[in-house]
């Protein structure tokens, strides 16, 4: 088998930070693994980006898209270096089109209906851990894997306890998986620290996506750069961390 550069996969990386974090990895010379529900729509963005970037078919609330692709990363490269969990979505509904202040005043804990937060955290918290399950059989044929998870600043509990301008967008729905997302994030990491696979998460801030009908105030560059950072941690690098910006703590 050919050797390959680090091997990296990206889940929901049709768009927006996930691209990014794509663009950005292929860049710095890994052979990445766009990966996207809609393989379509992966194989148009991954013709946007420069470098070895090869689209892949995953829905991470799919555990026959997920065993499918565990097998083609092996037969293709034996082996995966870099997982980033980046597939989340806000909402159940699909009205990405819907404004901030609406979607945050019916996802009050009151009214935000059960179903709604079942769909929400089937990708952003159970989706997660199926993943990262399937792939870390493939991630331990790797001499310095990393596994990154895209995580929140709205799944901050400390920072939601206390008092500020936003503290009403925590809500049992995305807030709170974000909230689980960092719990398993700490789980990981714990169990595979002996391994030496570091197990991260990072929030990106409020930055333009789908996710927020482009009303983000920073730029998928800025969103993406702490996930690349993580991704490519020496072996000197943390585990078990919840990071903003570059290598910013954010409180968990």
């Amino acid at each position: 088998m050919t050797e390959h550069p680090r091997i990296a996969l990206v889940t929901g990386a049709n768009q927006g930070i996930g691209l990014q974090i794509v663009t950005d990895l292929a860049a710095a010379g890994l052979t990445v693994l766009l990966a996207s529900r809609n393989l379509d729509r992966g194989k148009a963005a991954a013709q946007t980006v420069d470098g070895d970037v090869h689209p892949i078919q995953l829905d991470v609330t799919d555990e026959a898209s997920i065993r499918a692709a565990v097998a083609h990363v092996e037969r293709q490269f034996g082996r995966l270096d870099i997982l980033v969990n980046n597939a989340a979505i806000s909402r159940a509904n699909g009205e990405e089109s819907e404004t901030m202040q609406d979607y945050v005043q019916r996802s009050r804990a009151t009214l935000i209906s059960v179903d709604e937060v079942r769909t929400i955290w089937e990708t952003n918290v159970f989706g997660v851990l199926a993943v990262t399950q399937a792939f870390v059989p493939l991630l331990r044929r790797s001499t310095g894997a990393r596994i990154v998870n895209v995580s929140s600043g709205l799944g901050s509990l400390t920072v939601n306890a206390a008092p500020h301008p936003h503290r009403a967008t925590f809500n049992p729905g995305y807030g709170a998986s974000k909230t689980a997302l960092n719990a398993i994030t700490l789980a990981f990491a714990i169990d595979l620290e002996a391994e030496g696979i570091k197990v991260n998460a990072v929030t990106p801030g409020f930055t333009a996506t789908a996710l927020n009908n482009y009303e983000g105030t920073e730029t998928v560059q800025q969103g993406a750069a702490e996930a690349v950072r993580v991704a490519l941690l020496g072996s000197d690098g943390p585990t078990g961390t919840f990071t903003a910006s570059i290598n910013e703590t954010c409180p968990w």
